[in-house]
């Protein structure tokens, strides 16, 4: 799995942030996407790489602003991991 974390310019409120989180279900297959318009970042888990030139593009086209990305490998931590 992947963490990839997106920084947006242009998020202000909760409004925006699901904007964003719908977005990015709409166009990728991911685990999990949480968006934070206080700290301008949208973190999405999922099984592979997301396509960003193209979420760059739809971002853009709903008013926002991709200013950078970040990807990882991602490993689910369990409640019992030493």
């Amino acid at each position: 799995m992947v963490k990839t974390v997106l920084k947006i310019d242009g998020m202000m409120c909760g409004m925006c942030e699901s904007h964003m989180n719908d977005l990015i279900r709409n166009h990728c297959k991911v685990k999990k996407v949480s968006s934070s318009a206080k700290k301008g970042e949208t973190v999405v888990i999922s099984e592979e790489s997301l396509d960003i030139s193209m979420l760059e593009k739809e971002i853009k086209e709903i008013g926002y602003e991709l200013v950078s990305h970040t990807s990882e490998p991602y490993e689910k931590k369990g409640l019992f991991r030493r």
